[in-house]
């Protein structure tokens, strides 16, 4: 009977693994900015040619949906087409300028969060899906001046005007879409809600394991391989589950050596591995290899420390002498302590990953209480040291973070609190 619900339990948990490994798939192919588009023209193609035959085959039943002869069609197609043409580039270049506006003003790394959203992708792809089916059911319209309206393809270009009608509703969505996501209010508030979000998925991740705190690497295993970096770039995906469950079946301990976040360069050692009977058949820098996405630039996809930098940087911006809007730099730290507040809560020293047998499996490397503090505040109050409301608004959230904090995290916060005032001491005799 157990062993029949062990087997269960581990067809589940591999369905479960390989649903996430197909979504995070289907994420990255539909990732950039260009795929959406790319498809709507396709599709709008296979409508365009595939329509007129249906047309044809459905004519005598469907009553004039376009009264005009084959000349109306054609002029009605081409300045569909021109138009579209047009707004399209109109778009594309409204979108441009919102990137270079953000780069400069905010940050290079909130980039993504536009390129990431929908509504600029569905918007593009609308209005080439239009050009792309105007010309395709233009090559259908046959007939001369003064031939009927039944030369023309009915259906087909009566979609060519819905699609019309289609984008101008979608132009004044981008419109507003736009106005709305160049706001600093809109991108502090994304990039934390984000941040929060992704700390609270990841947590609660490791909270499911048992990981009671205790020493790696038993006796008995005595043989240890290293893992090296294949490539350069950061390290921002690890699939813990399947490095669990690869100790396991190998009867192994692996220790990651590294944060997500970090940078790696080739041949750099990322993790160990501790065997007690070494097999040359086995090769973990594959196995552990294709459990870790390094990548050139750093995503959100588990990177917590990876918002938490966005938001610095955007409150660094405001700080200097260019632009010197303390404001803003306080809305960051809103957003922070908003992110800290969840953080201090929780156990700094999370143990190893337990298999189903309550053996020790996997060590992950972890950002403490100390160095999340630093990232959040160290630059902000060096920038803002000067300024009347960045140190005040500091030395508030350490306190409120301090009375919410777990205990083993409040010798860090009462740290911060004490640089801080001596930050402040300094720039105020300078």
């Amino acid at each position: 009977m157990n062993q029949s619900q062990n087997s269960g339990n581990s067809t589940t948990e591999a369905l479960g693994r390989s649903g996430q490994k197909q979504w995070r798939l289907l994420r990255r192919l539909f990732s950039p900015f260009w795929v959406i588009p790319a498809l709507s023209c396709l599709v709008a193609f296979g409508v365009g040619v595939g329509l007129p035959e249906l047309d044809k085959a459905v004519a005598e039943y469907v009553p004039f949906l376009f009264p005009a002869g084959p000349d109306g069609a054609r002029a009605l197609l081409s300045t569909i087409a021109g138009a579209m043409i047009s707004v399209t580039g109109l778009v594309f270049s409204i979108t441009i300028v919102v990137l270079q506006l953000a780069s400069s003003q905010f940050s290079p790394r909130v980039l993504r969060n536009f390129l990431n959203e929908r509504v600029p992708q569905v918007t593009l792809g609308v209005f080439a899906a239009s050009f792309v089916y105007a010309l395709t059911v233009m090559r259908d319209v046959s007939g001369t001046v003064g031939d009927s309206a039944e030369k023309v393809p009915q259906l087909a270009v009566a979609l060519a005007f819905l699609l019309v009608l289609t984008s101008v509703a979608m132009f004044l969505a981008f419109i507003h879409h736009i106005t709305q996501a160049i706001s600093v209010d809109t991108i502090i508030r994304s990039v934390g809600q984000e941040t929060l979000e992704l700390y609270r998925k990841t947590q609660h991740a490791a909270n499911d394991q048992d990981r009671t705190p205790a020493e790696m690497a038993a006796d008995h295993r005595q043989h240890q391989r290293v893992v090296v970096a294949s490539s350069a770039g950061y390290l921002n995906f690890v699939n813990f589950a399947g490095l669990l469950d690869l100790a396991r079946k190998r009867d192994a301990e692996i220790e990651l050596l590294y944060p997500l976040g970090t940078f790696l360069v080739p041949e750099q050692p990322i993790a160990l591995v501790r065997i007690a009977r070494p097999d040359p058949s086995v090769d973990w820098s594959d196995e552990v290899g294709d459990l870790i996405t390094i990548a050139w630039r750093r995503s959100m996809d588990q990177d917590v420390t990876f918002g938490l930098r966005q938001l610095v940087d955007i409150a660094e911006r405001a700080l200097s002498p260019g632009i010197n809007d303390p404001t803003t730099a306080v809305q960051v730290i809103n957003e922070l302590h908003i992110v800290l507040r969840e953080i201090v809560a929780d156990d700094p020293v999370p143990g190893p990953w337990r298999d189903q047998d309550g053996h020790m499996r996997l060590l992950t490397a972890q950002w403490g209480m100390q160095e999340y503090l630093d990232l959040c505040v160290d630059e902000i109050a060096h920038w803002g040291a000067s300024s009347l409301q960045i140190p005040r608004r500091l030395v508030q959230m350490l306190a409120q973070l301090e009375q919410a904090a777990h205990d083993d995290n409040k010798e860090a916060l009462q740290l911060k609190s004490t640089q801080i005032d001596i930050i402040e001491r300094k720039a105020s005799e300078a």
